[in-house]
């Protein structure tokens, strides 16, 4: 799959697609619907199966800190959105410049002069443009000037609700991993490059693959039992926290990872943390003593866990 970002990195031979718009926060059932549609109508004319993305997402742009938490993060979407066929993925840079171009500009430099957008899928609430003027009329009136389709997005319902972005934010808000799991289609997993961190767990004995996590907030806060993908051919039992480390004064979000009979290296490898269940909220201890004692129980509680839902 073929990564462009901003649209003057787009060359002639990006011209004539089948594409699609938006987040894809969490590659859901609702996105992964999308993305059959348009790899679909790809196929059927012969041209690539493209994705148009926003860095950041428009609510962390307006919203900064206060934005809600994202599912997946960019690397981990582009995963997923490979496995679905996608064979492009244009990243516009979601700015001042980009909100200030008029509905009219937005179509004429994205979709006819960059891509040459045959065949449109968007959702009919979709909004773009300065003060959000462009809609689903005035992508159909542009198409037929211009000579591309355009299609609306078929919904995804589960229990008689509309698959979401934010339904799955709140499911993973009270660690309802289960209900994530069926609107996700998949395990949900945190994927990543392991990093050196302060080498603490190691000098209390429960050493730990670190995973830095981008701000804002990350998608999960907590201890949860895991499964390690990515070092053995087979998943490796694990206990994991996620969050900022409170009894360290830690400011950077990030993944801690131990592992269970597994003495290996893991330093600079990709490796696919697959949530679960949720063990305990993230807390500040007194000391170090405190929190050495509850990381053994944390760990017996994974243990425990796995005992009898064997991965």
């Amino acid at each position: 799959m073929e990564f462009i970002r901003g649209l003057y990195n787009l060359k002639p031979e990006h011209r004539g697609c089948v594409a699609t718009i938006g987040n894809f926060d969490g590659v859901h059932l609702g996105h992964q619907r999308v993305l059959r549609q348009v790899k679909l109508k790809a196929i059927m004319q012969g041209l690539p199966a493209v994705v148009v993305l926003f860095e950041p997402q428009p609510l962390e742009y307006f919203a900064n800190d206060q934005a809600p938490r994202r599912i997946t993060r960019l690397r981990e979407k582009l995963c997923l959105l490979e496995q679905h066929g996608i064979d492009r993925v244009l990243c516009l840079r979601f700015d001042a410049k980009l909100l200030s171009l008029s509905a009219h500009d937005f179509i004429q430099q994205l979709l006819v002069s960059g891509l040459a957008v045959s065949h449109f899928v968007v959702g009919d609430d979709f909004r773009f443009g300065q003060g959000r003027t462009g809609n689903y009329a005035l992508l159909q009136t542009e198409g037929l000037n211009h000579g591309f389709a355009v299609e609306n997005t078929e919904t995804c319902e589960l229990d008689g609700e509309r698959v979401s972005s934010t339904r799955i934010r709140n499911a993973l808000e009270i660690h309802n991993l289960k209900a994530v799991r069926r609107f996700i289609g998949r395990p949900f997993t945190v994927t990543g490059k392991v990093a050196y961190g302060q080498q603490l767990g190691r000098k209390l004995g429960v050493p730990t693959a670190n995973i830095r996590l981008q701000k804002p907030r990350p998608a999960l806060q907590g201890v949860y039992a895991t499964l390690v993908h990515g070092l053995l051919d087979q998943p490796i039992t694990s206990v994991a926290n996620i969050g900022y480390r409170p009894t360290l004064a830690g400011v950077q979000p990030q993944l801690e990872v131990h592992l269970f009979d597994f003495s290996g290296d893991f330093y600079g490898k990709t490796i696919s943390v697959e949530i679960c269940e949720f063990i305990r909220s993230e807390q500040k201890f007194d000391g170090l003593a405190q929190l050495q004692a509850q990381i053994e129980l944390d760990m017996q509680t994974a243990k425990d866990f796995f005992a009898v839902a064997s991965p």
